[in-house]
């Protein structure tokens, strides 16, 4: 990974009906709303976020 890499995620489903720890983590994202992007730091604690939730989110080019 470079030293300043970022990377852009994407909300593309509805936390509603999802467990609580699912809902914090996409709060913990910066996610809370549909088609919502956010870019954070690529650093291994957002890649396990992201792979915690791959039915909620995307990662976008």
């Amino acid at each position: 990974m470079a030293k300043n890499s970022t990377i852009k995620i994407r909300q593309i489903s509805s936390p509603i009906r999802r467990p609580k720890n699912q809902r914090e983590t996409l709060v913990g994202l910066g996610l809370n709303k549909m088609h919502k992007t956010v870019e954070l730091q690529d650093t291994p604690e957002v890649r396990g976020a992201i792979a915690k939730l791959p039915h909620l989110v995307q990662i976008v080019d």
